[in-house]
């Protein structure tokens, strides 16, 4: 199954997560939500397993925000061109990077 890109939401541009499931050659997840309310944008998709898991080619794309207080939030959905999803401060294995505090 392959997925056509919505232009209202952002694309995951960048993810080097490399022990999330979705991640293998780019994030292959239908969408990833980004969640978090300890401070960081965590990417809510994130599954630490070794079996690979997602779409076979897809454009990975913000589905959901429930980061209210980010610049690139607006009624929950992401208004950014596109994100990065990387590894956070401390114990944080996949954060939004394109997070920016209001």
């Amino acid at each position: 199954m392959t997925t056509l890109e919505n232009p209202a939401m952002p694309a995951v541009h960048d993810c080097t997560v490399s022990d999330c499931s979705y991640n293998h050659d780019g994030c292959h997840a239908f969408a990833i939500t980004v969640r978090g309310d300890n401070g960081q944008a965590d990417c809510g998709t994130f599954i630490p397993l070794s079996t690979k898991g997602g779409l076979e080619k897809v454009v990975a794309q913000v589905g959901a925000c429930s980061r209210t207080d980010c610049v690139h939030n607006s009624s929950l959905e992401c208004t950014a061109q596109s994100v990065r999803v990387g590894p956070g401060q401390g114990g944080h294995h996949a954060n939004c990077l394109t997070y920016q505090p209001r």
